[in-house]
């Protein structure tokens, strides 16, 4: 018996997850993880571990980590007039946020679908159509006319959070998938399945899978899980941004189709580099295809990890995602299969000379 890895990613990527509302990610992971798990725990913050059941408590701790927020956004307030205004949860980009739908999670619990107004062209001035229009003049508009309308008939509250609208396919021809929220419900579904393909295997240490909150408002959550897991190693998985569409072939180092990415530095950390060749080189012994990332910015929860427990060596096992930190993403099934490959083969590699190693 194994997890159906496309039916656990879509519906953890439908899913909805803005950072601090992590709730029914957590729910998606505990009903395809508990058949395999010895024990699945949460925190107050959401966080979710997920233990083998051959778990001993005895041995060093590898933490495979993921993240399971999304960028989304907030109500901020409510108009007169009906409109919202919102502000974003994580890194947006205000050239991507107009004229898409979204759906805002009201008191009862409830979803309501808005636009994320863009002001037609024939009302704006010369000015207006020559720049960029900030996130904080944006509203959404629910098809309400009225403040009241909007609180006491749509039952929306300020605070409540916003996620994009976006459902889950993939193209078996090309074994391309679609969909939103690769970063990170890619490298959450890695995490699970990696800690599950050596759920069985008696090795030389235990393996916990953290699934973390909140890591798209400031890694908050594995600040928390490093503390709880307490690891001698990391493999933190994320859903990477690739650069395929803006760099050629030479300069390009997170394109589909050519396997995970393996991350030498980004704003967050200096990876492990004794932890980073071994890693590579257990790549190259499995035929798995890499790429190697130095990257100028961004970050993940390798930054918080990597300090904690006196010092973790860790690495970031990325699977290529197109359009990042946007509604809509691109990524390729087999990437994502490749990163889950290449973590097992390195947890089955480990022995105590090679961990004293690093």
């Amino acid at each position: 018996m194994s997890i159906n890895s496309l039916s656990f990613i879509k519906d953890l990527t439908n899913a909805n997850g803005a950072p601090g509302f992590e709730d029914e990610v957590v729910e998606v992971i505990k009903k395809y993880a508990a058949p395999f798990c010895g024990e699945i725990t949460e925190d107050q913050m959401r966080n979710v571990f997920l233990y083998t059941k051959n778990h001993s408590g005895q041995k060093p701790v590898v933490m495979l980590d993921g993240h399971t927020d999304e960028v989304a956004f907030m109500v901020q307030s409510i108009n007169g007039n009906g409109s919202i205004n919102f502000l974003p949860l994580g890194g947006w980009h205000a050239q991507n946020v107009p004229a898409h739908l979204v759906k805002i999670k009201n008191r009862s619990g409830e979803y309501i679908t808005g636009i994320i107004a863009s002001k037609p062209p024939h009302f704006m001035s010369a000015d207006e159509r020559s720049r960029l229009q900030p996130i904080q003049d944006m509203v959404i508009d629910v098809g309400a006319s009225s403040y009241d309308e909007v609180v006491n008939d749509y039952k929306i509250d300020v605070a409540a959070p916003i996620v994009p609208v976006v459902e889950f396919s993939y193209n078996e021809q090309t074994d391309i998938m679609m969909g939103k929220a690769f970063d990170n419900r890619l490298g959450t579904a890695c995490a699970v399945e990696t800690l599950i393909n050596t759920g069985n295997d008696e090795l030389f240490v235990d393996v916990v899978a953290a699934a973390a909150a909140q890591e798209e408002i400031g890694t908050r959550g594995a600040e928390v899980t490093v503390k709880r897991v307490k690891p001698s190693l990391a493999i933190v998985f994320e859903g990477s941004p690739a650069d395929d569409m803006y760099r050629n072939k030479f300069t390009a180092q997170c394109a589909l189709k050519k396997g995970p990415q393996i991350r030498h530095r980004d704003r967050s950390m200096v990876s492990h580099p004794r932890f980073t060749a071994w890693a590579r080189k257990i790549a190259r012994e499995n035929n798995i295809e890499f790429q190697d990332a130095v990257r100028w910015a961004g970050g993940t929860n390798a930054g918080k990890i990597h300090l904690g427990n006196s010092a973790v060596p860790t690495i970031v096992i990325g699977i290529p995602t197109r359009y990042a930190h946007t509604h809509y993403c691109y990524a390729a099934y087999q990437d994502y299969t490749d990163s889950i490959r290449w973590a097992t083969a390195i947890l089955k590699s480990l022995t105590p000379e090679i961990l004293a190693s690093f």
